[in-house]
């Protein structure tokens, strides 16, 4: 038995299923309510949900987006978060292989955790982040282990850069512009790219934001300079694009 090809098949078809828990998750932590004990049910009506009520985004599109118990409408976050992480599967498997696709798929289910989180509640666990940091150093260690200074370096020149921003944001500003948990999760990031994918990250995390003020901008609240937004998914963004290609580097001219 190819134990290589099972275990990606496994990933893979698991994958919608993993969103449906991170989805629940987000959901569910940032309340103080449990996500590991407990019936999943209806968030408006309470009613236990069956087997069939929880098929990933196939059970969403034939109740069409409702409750098929008090018709109230589901949110499309529960089939945004299963495709999410049917994608960074299907992404992954394409660029990779082996354990090096394994690793790939878990990195990217626990950036859009992080992102999912702090799109729906503007916090970033430290737990979350922590448990980021300390596998990109553990998987630096396990590929290439000549490459965990450079790691370290990049976790804490990372969590320095945004830290530094946010302090001298909010003495010149005299109000907060970046959320405590922005600088941890950077240095998270940090760990995972080295300390030369730092500057893509940012770019790409700065390209994310001003798409992000721009879809706000066209709903229905304005965007304001004291309107909160989440960076940490564009930081996610960032640090995913630099993972699977490598950070942006200008040679020398010929």
């Amino acid at each position: 038995m190819d134990w290589s090809l099972t275990i990606s098949l496994f990933l893979l078809l698991s994958a919608p299923f993993v969103g449906s828990f991170i989805n629940l998750v987000a959901e569910r932590w940032p309340k103080g309510e449990s996500f590991v004990y407990g019936r999943s049910h209806c968030g408006h009506c309470g009613h236990v949900l069956g087997w069939n009520d929880l098929v990933p985004v196939v059970s969403w599109g034939i109740a069409r987006g409702k409750c098929r118990y008090c018709n109230i409408r589901i949110s499309i976050r529960h089939p945004v978060a299963e495709l999410s992480a049917l994608g960074v599967a299907v992404w992954s498997f394409a660029l990779f292989s082996g354990p090096m696709s394994w690793i790939t798929v878990l990195f990217g289910w626990t950036l859009l955790a992080v992102s999912l989180v702090d799109l729906r509640w503007l916090w970033l666990p430290d737990a979350l982040t922590l448990a980021l940091g300390l596998a990109g150093l553990v998987t630096g260690w396990v590929l290439t282990p000549a490459d965990v200074p450079g790691r370290l370096i990049g976790a804490a020149a990372a969590y320095a850069i945004l830290t530094l921003a946010a302090w001298i944001y909010r003495r010149y500003r005299k109000r907060e512009g970046l959320g405590a948990g922005d600088p941890r999760l950077f240095g998270a990031i940090g760990a995972w790219v080295g300390w030369q994918g730092l500057g893509t990250v940012l770019l790409y995390a700065g390209i994310c934001g001003l798409l992000l003020v721009l879809i706000r901008a066209r709903g229905a609240h304005p965007v304001g300079l004291t309107t909160r937004l989440p960076f940490g998914p564009c930081l996610c963004v960032g640090a995913w694009l630099v993972w699977l290609y490598g950070p942006l580097y200008v040679g020398p001219a010929n």
